[in-house]
């Protein structure tokens, strides 16, 4: 019997990125960052494609590929309807519709050791890049106190 399961490939996460992301958190800057991941298929290995300062979710929408999945965190100034500022930091998995399935499996498989690697709560997934705007942000940000 073929379960689904049995083709999910999960990929470990590279070693410096763990490295990075655990930086990442840690960060004292108050601007909007971003680290972008991408599987290394042949190495079976999530890795860094790219890190953003002070970048707008409008900015980092551009940044993303349009047919083919990314990760995504972000650490984002978020103003609370009471006025308080907090810098979550949100994953959020870009699997935009149409990409490879072979592809499409490899980062469902990936996404959550990489989730629990960079000890993240705030877990968005968006199916195309038009999505990933400040508004939805705020929204799905709004869930949580």
């Amino acid at each position: 019997m073929f379960t689904k399961s049995d083709s999910l490939v999960v990929c470990e996460v590279d070693p410096e990125l763990k490295e990075r992301l655990r930086q990442f958190r840690f960060r004292k800057e108050t601007d909007n960052a971003a680290i972008i991941m991408k599987v290394d298929k042949d190495r079976q290995m999530v890795v860094l494609e790219e890190e953003f300062q002070n970048i707008s979710p409008e900015e980092l929408k551009m940044e993303l590929p349009e047919r083919q999945p990314r990760f995504v965190v972000y650490s984002y100034k978020y103003v609370h309807a009471d006025g308080r500022v907090s810098y979550p930091l949100c994953f959020i998995f870009s699997s935009p519709v149409g990409c490879k399935p072979e592809q499409q499996m490899m980062y469902a498989g990936s996404k959550n050791r990489l989730v629990q690697t960079a000890e993240l709560t705030k877990v968005f997934e968006i199916r195309t890049t038009d999505d990933l705007t400040e508004t939805w942000l705020q929204e799905k940000l709004s869930f949580f106190r």
